[in-house]
């Protein structure tokens, strides 16, 4: 059985366990703690696993082989279980599909890093305005560049990558008190995520290694 090693508020992780449940791929979820102790991702065992200290890192069950980054992964997976697809068939929406996501995976999501953060608390700056500035403009480029292929989802009507990668970035929006009342259309892509069982599977708060609720 494939092992998932996931941090339960990752986004990156997220969009990989989406795409498990989604494809219905048995696997095993590993917590690796980002806080704890100065960050289980630091601790020997797992840098020899991932020498970046990142997570997701997904080891698939053929000999121990590894894959890291979210992207690489969900590619992995797109090829080795192809139905049900998410990419879709014509060339210029799967192309699209890729673009949407990689505006989070590669436009926001490095700019929120723990390790971006961290690095600025630590040089007295205010991490929570830059969270806001940069991830609130990500949110609203993603909103219009989705506008050109948008049906029930980013792509059309059916779930993609971009949807993916979406969903975890607006949870983390949200953490980072950015305002989302100018993004309507991705709340209502949102809406219909979460009335997926995939989707619903995938969310931190069902992850075996969330906090227990207060």
């Amino acid at each position: 059985m494939m092992k998932l090693y996931s941090y339960w508020r990752s986004t990156s992780s997220w969009r990989v366990r989406i795409a498990l449940h989604w494809k219905g791929i048995a696997h095993e979820i590993v917590p690796v703690h980002l806080l704890e102790g100065g960050g289980q991702q630091h601790q020997a065992d797992y840098l020899a696993r991932n020498p970046m200290a990142q997570v997701p890192l997904l080891e698939l069950d053929q000999d121990g082989q590894r894959i890291g980054q979210s992207m690489a992964i969900l590619a992995y997976l797109e090829e080795r279980f192809p139905e049900p697809a998410l990419l879709p068939g014509d060339p210029y929406l799967r192309a699209r599909a890729r673009q949407l996501a990689e505006l989070v995976v590669s436009g926001i999501q490095p700019l929120q890093n723990l390790s971006v953060t961290q690095y600025l608390d630590a040089q007295g700056q205010d991490s929570k305005a830059w969270l806001r500035h940069w991830v609130g403009r990500g949110i609203r480029a993603f909103e219009e560049t989705s506008r050109a292929t948008r049906g029930s989802f980013c792509v059309g009507d059916q779930v993609s990558w971009a949807d993916l990668c979406l969903i975890p970035q607006l949870y983390s929006a949200r953490r980072f008190g950015v305002d989302l009342s100018e993004v309507p259309a991705l709340l209502a892509i949102e809406e219909r995520c979460q009335a997926t069982e995939a989707f619903r599977r995938a969310g931190p708060d069902q992850q075996v290694d969330a906090p227990a609720p207060l």
